[in-house]
């Protein structure tokens, strides 16, 4: 089953293929997330011996969709406690039991424009 988040005008579209057509699943608010198309059927697996630093894109009732850059990254969803908000950037590791962990995302320092 191959899903995609399209977001465009604050509405977040959940979209599945079915015969090699787009066809919408779900409508909601967008809330915090860019507008875009978010290819989340291309995610891998989270390794639980690493730390995710991205944007919360998609949870459905299996799993919960990080991006990370311009890759996408499955977690379990069974291994929260507390599913993150989509939209949100966090920080995702496991601990000794295999739980996630879910802190703010560190900032990223950055060279900026200066004027």
């Amino acid at each position: 089953m191959k899903q995609r988040l399209l977001v465009m005008n604050g509405q977040r579209i959940v979209q599945e293929e079915i015969e090699g057509a787009w066809a919408n699943q779900k409508v909601d608010k967008a809330g915090a997330l860019k507008p875009g198309i978010y290819n989340i059927y291309t995610a891998d697996k989270a390794d639980k011996s690493k730390r995710y630093d991205g944007v919360v894109v998609h949870t459905d009732n299996n799993n919960v969709y990080q991006q990370i850059d311009k890759k996408f990254v499955m977690h379990s969803r069974q291994d929260f406690d507390t599913v993150p908000i989509i939209g949100s950037a966090k920080s995702i590791s496991y601990n000794e039991q295999g739980k996630a962990v879910v802190s703010a995302e560190a900032v990223k320092l950055s060279r900026g424009r200066s004027r």
